[in-house]
């Protein structure tokens, strides 16, 4: 017997090489650290089921490789995404430099998604200031900001339901704007 779901959402991994994309990932569907993960190569797809306001929700995550010969991959891979994750690695100041070229191909190919900016690595010596992700979020009208250790689990959960929320709310709010619209 298939499993019904009332939304299925695409979620992206968004981010540079190394920044820690899968190992989050990984963490989420598993609640394991995974040490031994190897370099994304053009996308991997990870599924988990969530219960948001009583919705029963299917995520599928495409995790997208980080590294620049795989970037033709993305206005494709992106079409029909429901929200997205740009990560970046606290420690590597020149990973959350390209957040601006990832995001706008995700908003040209899919309008107005919530995109959030997540510093990842915050286990290690960090080199960009926490104030300094929630100012680069702000100037680029993403939908929120958030730190994490995909080592220590730090605010996973978080980022993924905060994401979730938002892409829920929104389908809700279209679903009953069509439904004043048809009456």
């Amino acid at each position: 017997m298939s499993r019904q779901f009332d939304y299925t959402f695409k979620i992206l991994m968004l981010g540079d090489a190394s920044v820690g994309k899968t190992t989050m990932s990984e963490h989420y569907i598993t609640g394991v650290f995974n040490s031994d993960l190897r370099l994304t190569v053009g996308v991997e797809f990870f599924i988990k089921t969530v219960e948001i306001y009583g919705k029963k929700i299917k995520l599928q995550i495409w995790d997208m490789g980080g590294e620049d010969r795989f970037r033709f991959l993305l206005p494709t891979y992106c079409l029909g995404s429901s929200g997205a994750i740009f990560l970046y690695d606290v420690t590597l100041p020149k990973s959350l430099d390209s957040n601006q070229d990832w995001t706008a191909i995700v908003k040209e190919k899919n309008g107005n998604i919530p995109i959030l900016l997540v510093g990842n690595k915050i286990d290690l010596n960090r080199e960009i200031p926490r104030e300094h992700g929630i100012e680069v979020a702000k100037l680029n009208g993403m939908a929120g900001f958030v730190e994490t250790s995909a080592k220590e689990g730090t605010n996973i959960e978080e980022v993924f339901n905060t994401l979730t929320n938002l892409m829920v709310k929104k389908m809700l709010d279209f679903e009953s704007k069509n439904s004043r619209i048809s009456k």
